[in-house]
């Protein structure tokens, strides 16, 4: 054992000098030598994530480091070792090696095993089989973002990257999901590219675990590693911490010319909870809005799902004017549209009885909801108050106190606070870094004018009526 001992103090010395002290700390200092038998030399590891990506990184490393003290070795088997060993009783026979350790996995030069998705982030958050290119309907509201997502999914290692990042904005079910995962599918369906799907949440949930298992060197090292990330949900990103790690990893793959993808209900603009920094870097690649779905794209949804149900279920159809009746109708998102079509499927199916008008108006009348009202921005304010008022936008983002700028800057941040969801730190924030408390006397005086003066309430209610148009 003492002759094992020795080379196995050589072996961890060559990947110290082969990885840095760095990366060898983190991955490969709380691996243990088991034994050495024949052609096969047996590790162990505390952890099932230092497993996982020894496995899938450092196998023909740790293996071409054996192989430089033994060439008769072709096999490393790594295993997760228990916190507590059991202590075997000195009149007892000892249990063969086989009985008292996990399975080994083979670990071979050519190992690319990727990580367990259910316990280690850096596995990936969960895909649906569903959401591909395939499955995606193609209206005017997303032919952009569909083109850029099909254009970063296309691309190969070594490729000039033509937009980045690409950041995909939209409400509620209106497809940013899909598109990503899209992505994700074509990306990695060709073997070439290492492609990473991650919730917001999933990425947050993996740095804090590295942390714990102070891994948290090797975690960064990884994520650096892969071609294309996709982020999910970016608007639940938390913490300062997990936020600055995110942005050093955002710099740090663009910088290297790898793609990053990142999708949010908002624009990088309103991520009120983010860093300036990271803001600023997401607006400097290419940002596309996913507006609300059209009545013609609503249809071809309907449309496509059926044609999907079908291929389960062959006798189930929809006829024509039940697809105009819930196109016509349910505007909300996506998800309402397939939500409709599973109703109507049970119904068929469960009943025995055939879709009709009548069955789809009774089944699917709490999807029916009323017209939403348009989305307003503060840009859009700014601009339409500026061309009221004859003054340039930029007059209203400046220090200048002239009356002719002074009372539509405060009609617009009247209008912002009114007319959007927005704080008032955050509409000071868009109106050239104001403070909260100017945006919060500009709307009182505002408010207490429009009570009093019947020409400025006619102009505060005309603006509305353009904006709302």
């Amino acid at each position: 054992m003492t002759m094992e001992q020795d080379r196995w103090s050589r072996v961890k010395g060559r990947l110290r000098s082969s990885v840095g002290e760095d990366v060898y700390t983190s991955w490969f200092a709380r691996m243990d030598l088991e034994g050495v038998q024949d052609e096969s030399v047996r590790l162990s590891v505390p952890t099932r994530f230092l497993k996982s990506w020894i496995q899938a990184h450092y196998a023909e490393r740790v293996l071409s480091c054996w192989q430089a003290e033994m060439p008769e070795v072709h096999r490393i088997d790594l295993t997760v070792r228990s916190a507590v060993r059991p202590v075997v009783q000195p009149k007892e026979a000892p249990a063969p090696v086989e009985a008292r350790r996990p399975p080994a996995l083979e670990l071979r030069s050519t190992a690319t095993a990727p990580v367990s998705a259910n316990h280690d982030a850096l596995g990936g958050s969960p895909l649906d089989p569903r959401l591909t290119f395939a499955s995606f309907v193609v209206g005017r509201s997303n032919t952009l973002a569909h083109a850029a997502a099909r254009q970063v999914a296309e691309g190969r290692r070594g490729d000039p990257v033509m937009f980045n990042p690409l950041y995909i904005h939209a409400g509620v079910g209106l497809g940013k999901t899909h598109l990503l995962q899209a992505v994700t599918w074509a990306g990695n369906s060709g073997n070439e590219r290492k492609v990473l799907y991650l919730t917001a949440e999933k990425f947050m949930y993996g740095f804090v675990a590295a942390l714990k298992t102070q891994t948290a060197l090797a975690f960064k090292e990884a994520l650096r590693g892969i071609d294309v990330l996709v982020i999910d949900d970016l608007q639940f990103l938390q913490g300062k911490s997990t936020q600055a790690e995110f942005c050093h990893t955002l710099n740090a793959l663009i910088d290297a010319g790898r793609q990053v993808v990142i999708a949010a209900d908002r624009p990088p603009s309103d991520l009120e909870s983010l860093d300036d920094r990271v803001r600023s870097r997401l607006a400097g690649g290419l940002v596309v809005e996913m507006g609300s779905l059209g009545e013609e794209l609503r249809h071809g949804i309907l449309k496509s799902r059926v044609a999907a149900a079908r291929a389960h279920h062959a006798t189930f159809e929809v006829p024509e004017d039940v697809l105009h009746y819930l196109a016509r109708t349910i505007t909300h998102n996506g998800r309402d549209l397939e939500g409709a079509i599973n109703r109507l499927l049970a119904h068929s199916k469960l009943n025995n009885r055939p879709v009709t008008l009548e069955m789809a108006e009774h089944e699917v009348r709490d999807l029916v909801r009323p017209q939403e009202p348009k989305r307003i921005k503060i840009e859009d304010i700014q601009r339409v108050v500026a061309r009221q008022y004859n003054v340039s936008r930029s007059d209203l983002l400046s220090s200048r106190r002239t009356a002719n700028v002074v009372r539509p800057r405060q009609v617009a941040m009247y209008l912002a606070k009114t007319l959007t969801l927005r704080s008032l730190p955050e509409i000071g924030r868009r109106f050239g870094g104001r403070d909260h408390t100017t945006v919060l006397h500009a709307v009182r005086k505002i408010e207490a004018l429009v009570s009093k003066d019947t020409a400025l309430s006619e102009e505060v209610e005309s603006l509305k009526r353009q904006l709302q148009e």
